[in-house]
């Protein structure tokens, strides 16, 4: 398969720097294998109502990443990486209607 394209946004990217720097190590290897392999194992489809967007999130301790997935371009778009609890993806829709 060929590899993936992953693009961050700007705002996720100012979440990342933000980050303690043993957790923003591991976040960027994370983001950066994403290129190989945009599904990791440990990774979970996010419940949305349009069934055709692959919204996804990645689980690093209290950590996540949020991020779009779409097969038919071989792109990932890193949304956001925020701390759970207290984040309840409360903001998917800002954040899909951002990458427009």
């Amino acid at each position: 398969m060929s590899p993936y394209s992953v693009y961050v946004t700007p705002q996720a990217l100012a979440e990342l720097r933000a980050l303690p720097g043993h957790e923003r190590q591991r976040v960027r290897r994370a983001i950066d294998a994403m290129v190989e392999n945009a599904r990791p194992s440990r990774s979970e489809r996010l419940a949305y109502p349009d069934a055709s967007v692959d919204l996804r999130r990645l689980r690093f301790d209290h950590w996540r990443i949020v991020y779009l997935a779409n097969d038919d371009d071989l792109t990932i778009d890193v949304l956001a990486v925020r701390r759970r609890p207290p984040y309840d993806y409360g903001d998917l829709e800002v954040m899909l209607a951002d990458l427009d």
